[in-house]
């Protein structure tokens, strides 16, 4: 054949099945593999001790509020207008296991000031003071009373209140409300709220019997009031001898919030 004519020879590849490769060693993979478990199990032990104390708070939130509900409903709890017959109770030998049950928050609210006063039947006094009384559902404690003074023994904020009752005779009548504080800062009483209404007397029909209580007007301030002992809580009244008397209808009270 023509030397032209003699093809080019194909080319061989050869795949060598024993060359060799790189491959990770046994004991690295398994070093990976401890860390990965002892990671897991620091995250799961974390995860449970989270719930551990989770669970600590809401046992600790239950204990306080089932306390509370068991304050609402304890005879204890319930004599507090009586507070001298309580503490009889608790020294009887009958109320020692009783006595046990009242919640620390109970006794630790029982320890800060607090009062409430009637009114009187003969409410006028000099300066147009509101007299009250300490009968029925009123009572002191920690705090003094004299002559329409609400006197404070011990500092704190504390919220104060104070409703009366009127039934004007003249057909309109200016009428102020004030709760007023006596200090040793100041030489003049301190004015801490004060109520202004001008009511009018409603004409009723001739045939009509009047009820005694279609013109009642009432005047309720409250308020949160930072006192020093010593110093010396009053309210007073235009008027007053328009004041409608009654325990329930006049009132006054103050009660420590925070000491």
């Amino acid at each position: 054949m023509a030397e032209g004519a003699v093809g080019t020879c194909p080319q061989v590849f050869v795949v060598d099945s024993q060359a060799s490769y790189v491959a990770m060693p046994n004991e690295k993979r398994s070093r990976w593999a401890r860390e990965g478990q002892r990671l897991l199990l620091f995250l799961v032990g974390l995860s449970v001790l989270g719930l551990l104390i989770e669970g600590c708070l809401i046992y600790s939130l239950y204990q306080k509020t089932e306390a509370l509900s068991l304050c609402r409903f304890h005879h204890l709890c319930q004599n507090l207008s009586s507070p001298a017959t309580v503490g009889h109770k608790i020294g009887s030998p009958s109320s020692q296991i009783g006595s046990k049950e009242i919640p620390k928050l109970w006794m630790q609210t029982q320890q800060r000031p607090f009062a409430h006063l009637q009114g009187a039947s003969n409410p006028k006094g000099e300066n147009n003071v509101v007299q009250w009384e300490l009968f029925g559902e009123a009572i002191t404690k920690n705090m003094t009373y004299a002559k329409g003074l609400l006197t404070i023994q011990q500092e704190g904020y504390y919220y104060l209140y104070s409703k009366v009752e009127l039934n004007p005779t003249a057909k309109c009548k200016l009428i102020q409300h004030n709760v007023m504080k006596n200090t040793s800062a100041y030489d003049k009483p301190i004015e801490l709220m004060k109520s202004r209404s001008k009511h009018c007397w409603t004409q009723k029909p001739s045939n009509e019997q009047p009820s005694g209580l279609d013109d009642l007007w009432s005047s309720f301030l409250a308020g949160i009031f930072h006192l020093q002992s010593g110093d010396q809580i009053y309210v007073t009244l235009d008027k007053i001898q328009e004041m409608h008397p009654g325990p329930k209808e006049n009132f006054m009270g103050a009660f420590m919030i925070f000491p």
